[in-house]
């Protein structure tokens, strides 16, 4: 399943760096298994390589400046 843009605003920037750690991990596994002929479905690739394209996209708006990164909501134990 492709993630979403809405998913992605909701998220940090340290929990964008960590899902482009897993989509890269998981975009190399899929080639292993299509090299190896493993692989049913060769359209996870492509949205594999989408989905840590996308990422990346977003981690160079923020860096640039172009996005600014989502704030976590304090808590409220910490307003009183």
């Amino acid at each position: 399943m492709p993630i979403k843009a809405s998913e992605i605003n909701k998220l940090d920037q340290k929990e964008i760096q960590q899902r482009l750690v897993e989509a890269e991990e998981e975009l190399a596994n899929l080639q292993f298994q299509l090299a190896s002929r493993q692989l049913d479905n060769t359209a996870k690739v492509k949205i594999a390589r989408r989905d840590a394209a996308r990422l990346r996209t977003v981690l160079k708006e923020m860096e640039l400046g172009i996005r600014k990164p989502h704030a976590q909501p304090a808590s409220t134990a910490e307003e009183a």
